[in-house]
């Protein structure tokens, strides 16, 4: 085990903003302490949203940073990825983000019903080989998920560098008969330019990766889904 990871995992236990609940309490069916409790945790009763596979939490923490009357959680398995974004928002004094440590599939431990106003999924793994969509983030098996702690109308985001992803996502929701609100192939070239100025400046929040891809020649895909 690399010394840097430790050295990441030791900060983010002394990050006050940061969570890292026992994996096999979850596993064993017992609710995080703070679900039901954010408002307490960001000591106000902000709507919340979640961004969920946050890696580094860059899009969170640009998030937060552009919406300061809104509540951000950026959630993740691996704390030494979003151990950047939590260095950032201590730095940088960034009062309405935090993050959580632990696996989707156990998402409602830790938010209670209609406890979410919003969810961004930014450049989610497309999980090639994962034909029923267990292990894909933005598919319906995990979209059913999020559901369950969102407030009814709320907005599900798929922001992603992947064709794969994209074609994958929306022939599931297609099929589930969600309803989708913005669908397009190609965020910089039209989309950004048709969306309203506030949903223009969060999809114009730009991750080290998406840069890089963007210099490639790469098109970002965009789906948000009402549910």
């Amino acid at each position: 085990m690399g010394k840097d990871k430790l050295k990441k995992w030791a900060e983010n236990a002394n990050f006050n903003h940061v969570f890292e609940p026992d994996l096999q309490a979850a596993v064993k069916g017992v609710d995080g302490e703070m679900k039901g409790k954010w408002s307490e945790v960001f000591k106000n009763d902000n709507p919340i949203t979640v961004e969920f596979g946050c890696g580094k939490g860059e899009y969170t923490v640009g998030l937060a940073k552009m919406y300061p009357e809104r509540n951000f959680v950026g959630v993740d398995i691996k704390g030494h990825r979003f151990w950047r974004g939590a260095k950032t928002a201590q730095e940088e004094n960034i009062p309405n983000v935090a993050f959580l440590r632990t696996r989707l599939e156990f998402i409602e431990r830790f938010f209670e019903k209609e406890e979410v106003s919003e969810v961004w999924l930014t450049f989610s793994d497309p999980q090639p080989k994962d034909e029923k969509g267990t292990k894909r983030i933005t598919s319906p098996v995990y979209i059913e998920r999020y559901k369950n702690i969102l407030k009814p109308g709320s907005l599900i985001n798929v922001k992603t560098d992947s064709v794969l992803l994209y074609d994958l996502s929306k022939e599931g929701y297609v099929e589930k008969g969600y309803d989708i609100q913005i669908d397009s192939r190609d965020v910089y070239g039209e989309l950004v330019h048709e969306v309203s100025e506030e949903l223009r400046q969060a999809l114009e929040i730009k991750t080290y990766y998406e840069k890089r891809w963007l210099s490639e020649g790469k098109k970002i895909h965009f789906i948000q889904l009402k549910v």
